[in-house]
């Protein structure tokens, strides 16, 4: 397990970004898994923007997202769906066969997580995962508790995420919010994972997850167990580990 800490935010956005065009430059079909939320918008818009200055080929790249919420519409800004093709799929101009996600809704989920799995296995599987980490420790939606040998599945939200998008979203309560995320087996399956992190506020979870055993309890610290993994911080991130590996 590789553990690279940044100096300062900017430099791990700069850092995080690389590692993404490096994987679309090293292998031109690469298949690479993505995650959405405040860690990750910098650096796909670098991705971006190093893209329309400097262009290369990624016609044949293909990427997803680890989760997608499910019960709204992929019209919500807050569908990964729609995270995404904003932030990378559109700007890179990612051919919409090459942009797997699962759809936001369905009459059976189940389906449609085998089918997501298929999909990704039919392209030689995931070479790639950049992997955010919850405050809780979870990785996708793969909350506290969630057995590492679980497959791609419907996982509840976090109450206080799922209390958010019910406020943006005005979802009546009836109506059951959760996640169609990879599951922690299929994420470990990935050829590279590349857990990332930035802020003071995760660096509790972060020396939990790195430093601590590993558990269901924290869902992330399963990667330590990985035999291809980097942990890229920044300084904030790191400031609970730092001196200690």
């Amino acid at each position: 397990m590789k553990i690279t800490i940044t100096s300062t935010e900017q430099e791990f956005n700069i850092a995080a970004a690389w590692r993404i065009i490096a994987q679309m430059l090293e292998k031109p079909n690469a298949v690479i898994g993505l995650s959405t939320g405040q860690t990750t918008i910098d650096m796909h818009a670098i991705v971006s923007d190093i893209y329309a200055k400097y262009p290369f080929d990624v016609s044949k790249i293909t990427l997803f997202n680890v989760d997608e919420l499910t019960n709204l519409s992929r019209d919500y800004a807050g569908s990964c769906y729609t995270m995404i093709l904003n932030q990378l799929a559109g700007p890179l101009g990612i051919p919409e066969e090459n942009f797997i996600m699962p759809p936001t809704l369905s009459d059976d989920f189940e389906a449609e997580a085998r089918l997501f799995e298929e999909r990704l296995a039919s392209r030689g599987g995931a070479d790639l995962q950049m992997l955010g980490i919850g405050s809780n420790g979870h990785i996708g939606i793969n909350q506290p508790g969630t057995p590492f040998e679980s497959e791609t599945w419907v996982s509840p939200m976090d109450p206080d995420f799922e209390a958010r998008v019910r406020r943006e979203t005005q979802v009546p309560p009836h109506i059951e919010l959760g996640g169609l995320t990879r599951g922690i087996k299929n994420i470990m399956h990935t050829r590279k994972l590349i857990l990332i992190a930035k802020g003071v506020h995760k660096a509790e979870i972060i020396e939990q997850a790195i430093l601590g055993p590993v558990t269901t309890d924290i869902p992330a610290s399963v990667v330590q167990l990985h035999p291809n993994c980097e942990i890229l911080l920044d300084a904030a991130a790191a400031s609970r580990i730092a001196g200690r590996i």
